[in-house]
């Protein structure tokens, strides 16, 4: 009895990994200790790392993502993978204030979640554009640039344009702004 219990589960493990390579089309890894007919020890490999870009510029991909510079630092490929998170969210006025999670973002929740994705030392609670003016340091970054105003604020991130402009909610872009009539800050070291 139990062994016709034990091939039962192991005929529905399989079904199952051959579901997850049929819909995915990845194979599921080995488990702990399994034998992988190969070199090594069987433990699962790590993590792949995140995808990165050649260059000194994120890459703008069809999806409407951005993907990071191979050579940018980690709060940066962080802030471009939060951004990820809510591009193609729709613009809500006031969203992504009360709260780093919202069905909506407006221009400075939109920014204040992907700075947020950078870490606490860069930014702790989400901010209104007009507090933005006086955040971190004067003038453009390195790797993220701020414009803010009283009335709206983007940033620019490893080069990308990320802003709420149009209308249509939180948004990679590849063409400049103007940045008339914007205070321009960074995060410290970035």
């Amino acid at each position: 009895m139990q062994s016709e219990f034990s091939n039962a589960r192991r005929g529905w493990q399989a079904l199952a990994a051959a579901a997850v390579v049929a819909v995915l089309g990845v194979a599921p890894a080995p488990a702990l200790g399994a034998t992988t007919g190969g070199v090594g020890d069987g433990a699962t490999p790590p993590a792949a790392p995140p995808q990165t870009t050649p260059g000194a510029q994120a890459e703008l991909l069809p999806s409407g993502d951005a993907v990071p510079p191979a050579g940018a630092p980690p709060q940066v490929v962080r802030a471009i993978e939060f951004a990820n998170r809510i591009n193609e969210k729709p613009y809500k006025w006031g969203g992504g204030h009360g709260s780093w999670k919202d069905k909506g973002y407006d221009c400075s929740g939109a920014v204040s979640y992907a700075l947020h994705g950078a870490g606490r030392k860069v930014l702790k609670a989400p901010m209104p554009s007009g507090s933005f003016m006086s955040w971190g340091l004067p003038g453009e970054g390195e790797w993220i640039s701020v414009y803010a105003n009283k009335g709206h604020m983007y940033a620019v991130i490893a080069g990308l344009r990320w802003d709420t402009s149009g209308g249509a909610g939180p948004r990679w872009h590849e063409d400049e702004r103007s940045p008339a009539g914007y205070t321009i800050r960074h995060p410290e070291g970035l």
